[in-house]
This record gives structure tokens, C-alpha cells and sequence, in this order.
């Protein structure tokens, strides 16, 4: 009967801390996104969202695919560490998607910036429409 309960906390916790991950991630990342795509609101949204949809997908797929175990727990203490596995595993897997985010928005950000900038150095010419350089 343990690894009955052993499941139920297991999913409790996992999909709780997964769905504070993604809400913490979704809420905070917008303004990082906002910036990255230079203020278009709308786009940043967008992404946000199906990055949040992607994060819910892969972690509830993950929680789900790790319940199954072959062990039965035969007293409290097993099943207590049982669930502190797959729950640590959980959290493994949720602080590598964390950063695999933070890797995300960063590149995106750092794009965003690279082609706002200025070039690195000033032209020393400038072509006209027929390809005539000027200053020359």
C-alpha cells in the first residue's frame, strides 16, 4: 500500500514544483523577452507562452514517464526514500530545463542587441544607388 501513496506524493510534488517553475520562468522571462525583441510586446508574449507550453510538456511528460518503479516499498522509510529520488530526479531535470531557458533568452537577447549596434567601425564611404562610391 505504500507505493500507492508513494505515487500520489510523488505526482503532488513533482507537478507543483513544476508548475511554480513554469510560472516563475513565464512572469520574469517576459521582460527579458520584451528587451530582446526590442519592445515588441506582443512577440515577446508569444514566445514566452510556447516556451512555457514547451517547458509544461517536457516536464510532465518526464514526471510521468519516471513514476513507474519496480520496487515496493515495504515500510514508511522506503517509501520515503523512493519518493525522494524520483523527486530529486524531478528537480534535476527542472534545473537543467531552468538553464536550458536561460540559455534561450540569452541568445535571443544577445541577437537582439548585436543587431541594434552600432558597426564597429565607421564607413570610410558610402555607395549611391547606381554604386558610385562618394568621398572618393
Amino acid at each position: 500500500m505504500f507505493i500507492v501513496y508513494s505515487y500520489f506524493v510523488y505526482l503532488a510534488v513533482s507537478l507543483t514544483v513544476t508548475v511554480w517553475v513554469a510560472r516563475t520562468l513565464h512572469r520574469r522571462g517576459r521582460i527579458f523577452l520584451v528587451d530582446a525583441f526590442h519592445g515588441q510586446e506582443e512577440l515577446a508574449d508569444s514566445v514566452n507562452h510556447l516556451m512555457v507550453v514547451g517547458f509544461y510538456l517536457i516536464n510532465a511528460g518526464y514526471v510521468a514517464f519516471a513514476l513507474k518503479t519496480t520496487e515496493n516499498p515495504a515500510n514508511l522509510r522506503q517509501a520515503i526514500e523512493l519518493v525522494s529520488d524520483k523527486v530529486g530526479l524531478v528537480l534535476l531535470v527542472l534545473g537543467a530545463m531552468h538553464f536550458f531557458n536561460l540559455f534561450v533568452f540569452s541568445r535571443i537577447r544577445k541577437r537582439g542587441q548585436e543587431s541594434a549596434a552600432p558597426p564597429p567601425f565607421p564607413p570610410d564611404a558610402f555607395l549611391t544607388p547606381a554604386g558610385n562610391p562618394q568621398g572618393s
